[in-house]
């Protein structure tokens, strides 16, 4: 999935003859921090709310706090994957998104961006969580695929997490059994250390119940 599958219908940009209060207003509206400002499809920079305090001159339009602004975007053709870095990097509410001539095309907002979680992680796909713990030096996805698949199991999703203050690697696997346990036995075999496993009714209603808080606070 690519960043111009991801756009938003529902923000509309600014313009640099719009006043600060005018972009406080619509940020109030659409429940975001940020908006793109644009002069027809130039894309000009992202304006956040935090700087509109910061210059304390409400009433003045947003052409006159050019350096105000941040070059923030993602091109249409960018990952979903890099997109989620853009946002977690930079700490936004929207990334705007440009085509392959810098024209202006629109906006991913995090609402929507949550709203094809589900798709990215495979939550819909019926299937068991396996948690594993190893050392970055024995890390191979290679080996892992090949243990998961020698079991007539496929991978759906994974991730990969740092483990705080050591060389470990936290590996969730999702595979599309539910009866899992041949797997952990050749898990066991290749001296792989199971942190934890989850089926699909545990896993899954602790994963909605995750993503739908999230999008009930998204909608205050």
């Amino acid at each position: 999935m690519i960043a111009k599958n991801l756009l938003s219908t529902t923000i509309a940009p600014l313009m640099p003859d719009e006043t600060f209060i005018k972009a406080l207003s619509l940020m109030d509206e659409y429940k975001i921090s940020h908006l793109p400002v644009v002069n027809g499809t130039e894309y000009i920079g992202l304006l956040a709310e935090e700087n509109i305090y910061i210059e304390n001159r409400f009433e003045d339009t947003i052409g006159q706090h050019m350096q105000s602004l941040v070059k923030h975007y993602v091109d249409e053709y960018c990952h979903i994957f890099d997109v989620l870095n853009m946002f977690s990097e930079e700490m936004l509410s929207l990334l705007p998104v440009l085509d392959k001539h810098h024209r202006y095309l629109g906006v991913i907002t995090l609402d929507t961006l949550m709203q094809h979680f589900p798709v990215i992680t495979s939550i819909n796909n019926p299937g068991a969580i396996i948690v594993l713990e190893r050392s970055q030096n024995d890390y191979s996805l290679s080996e892992i695929a090949q243990i998961i698949e020698s079991n007539d199991a496929k991978i759906l999703s994974m991730f990969i997490t740092s483990v705080p203050d050591s060389t470990m690697l936290e590996i969730s696997i999702k595979i599309n059994r539910m009866e899992i346990g041949p797997v952990l036995q050749t898990f066991d075999r290749y001296n792989y250390f199971i942190k934890a496993t989850y089926g699909e009714s545990s896993y899954y209603d602790d994963l909605k119940d995750r993503y739908d808080s999230l999008m009930t606070y998204l909608d205050i």
